[in-house]
């Protein structure tokens, strides 16, 4: 397993992880190891433009949601380059910062332990 799988699972256990992903594929919104913080998200509220941990054929991927279509999304980069379209339930978790910096327009999609605290 990958540190990519071993992320996934952690979120889609429920856990808000914090990891340093390499590449230039996501620059200039995250460059190759900033520390970037991944938290379960509700996948109904998908927008396009979320940053998400998501598997698109096989594969995990920090990407955009660049489409959506009912329960399926679309993953790309931020270079134009589109991964493919995946279910709703392939996807683990919401970028909500990077390097301490807050993304915009998270609120309300983040998945808590606390129900109190889903807002």
């Amino acid at each position: 397993m990958g540190m990519m799988d071993a992320v996934a699972a952690r979120v889609a256990g429920g856990e808000e992880v914090r990891f340093r992903p390499t590449g230039s594929s996501m620059v200039p919104l995250i460059r190759s190891r900033q520390l970037v913080t991944v938290a379960p998200v509700d996948a109904a509220k998908l927008e396009v433009d979320d940053i998400v941990l998501a598997r698109v054929a096989g594969t995990l991927y920090l990407h955009r949601v660049t489409a959506i279509a009912g329960q399926r999304v679309q993953i790309g980069n931020n270079r134009g380059r589109i991964n493919g379209w995946t279910t709703r339930d392939r996807v683990f978790g919401l970028c909500v910062d990077v390097d301490g910096v807050p993304r915009k327009n998270v609120e309300g999609k983040i998945v808590r332990d606390d129900p109190a605290e889903n807002t």
